[in-house]
């Protein structure tokens, strides 16, 4: 065992969260955690893995589940894609693997939404395979203990700091030394303040010892983000039930329940701000929504149909798939509108 991984194990034994997929080795559990965890904070998502796990208590469950029931739960998560994989992994688990997780990070890499990280994260933490998961927190960890100067941005990168994983990593434990390097770059090798001198590996550390932490990970600035300039309708019955629309089975939160909106260009955007009644903005990975709630535009109403629009009070929401811009927009509605 390297000097690092000791050191690493030595302080998670004291020091590690405790987190309800961790209380066993549930390799269900332990996936459907981590892809929670991709883009999202740990303290988010603990009340949704735990109403997910209640929800769809088995892969069998999850395999069965219909869309409306899964994006419901996983309503407020963002990037629905994920949510989308997982029921189609799960089937292929049941199809192709008789119902039980694969064990190795190769098959693991076979299902739908499962990429080297969280192949790696559930291989070593259910089925104790040596294979370092390597995610944000490895590149930054790993790459200041080393001084590594690789573009962590870059696809030819990660076997470099897959090599480094595979020197540090626990051979006995590397379920636990995964976990640590998570724990670690999350609480102390953090990206801008890193707590360096309370660090338990920084007898080990290069960067520190040569007080170069904060170079550490390289990355190439990021793509400036495409701004989309959008209106979205307020169409309110005599019932106070407002007009939804489905979003087409493609691209950003596809088939979820949003007011009907179109995009225009930022010219007809701020000429008709002055008749919004609300305003907002929302980030995607590469683009910024900017968008204005307007009452009874009625652009496309005629278009109406059962399938894609219905009228929807607010307590009927709870039966549709809401993605959190939507709840922003609901937000801005005046008390007034309501009768």
């Amino acid at each position: 065992m390297s000097q690092f991984s000791q050191l690493l194990l030595n302080w998670y034994q004291i020091n590690q969260r405790s987190l309800p997929w961790r209380n066993d080795k549930n390799p269900y559990y332990i996936w459907i955690s981590e892809i929670m965890l991709q883009q999202t904070q740990v303290v988010t998502v603990i009340p949704y893995f735990l109403n997910f796990i209640e929800t769809f208590p088995t892969i069998a469950d999850l395999a069965q589940s219909n869309e409306n029931k899964l994006m419901k739960a996983w309503e407020g998560l963002g990037y629905y894609s994920r949510s989308r994989n997982l029921r189609v992994a799960a089937n292929q688990i049941v199809t192709e693997f008789d119902g039980e997780m694969p064990a190795t990070r190769n098959e693991l890499l076979a299902l739908k939404g499962i990429g080297p990280y969280t192949a790696s994260a559930i291989a070593s933490i259910a089925f104790n395979e040596v294979t370092p998961a390597i995610d944000g927190n490895a590149f930054r960890v790993f790459s200041r203990v080393m001084t590594e100067a690789s573009d962590i941005g870059e696809a030819k990168s990660r076997p470099i700091f897959e090599n480094i994983g595979n020197q540090l990593i626990s051979e006995s434990n590397p379920g636990d030394f995964n976990q640590a390097i998570m724990d670690l770059g999350s609480q102390i090798c953090t990206p801008k303040a890193p707590e360096c001198e309370i660090c338990p590996v920084n007898s080990v550390c290069l960067a520190f010892k040569s007080k170069t932490q904060l170079n550490f990970p390289k990355k190439a600035k990021k793509i400036k983000k495409k701004d989309i300039y959008l209106i979205a309708d307020l169409v309110m019955n005599d019932e106070n039930q407002l007009l939804f629309e489905q979003r087409a089975d493609v691209g950003v939160l596809k088939n979820m329940w949003l007011f009907p909106m179109r995009e225009v260009d930022k010219a007809e955007y701020l000429a008709i701000e002055k008749l919004a009644v609300g305003q907002v903005k929302h980030i995607f990975t590469h683009l910024n929504w900017h968008i204005l709630l307007v009452p009874e535009l009625s652009f496309r109403i005629a278009e109406a149909n059962e399938q894609t629009r219905k009228w929807l009070s607010l307590k009927a929401l709870n039966d549709y798939p809401i993605p959190t811009v939507q709840y922003k927009l609901i937000n801005k509605i005046p008390k007034s509108f309501f009768k």
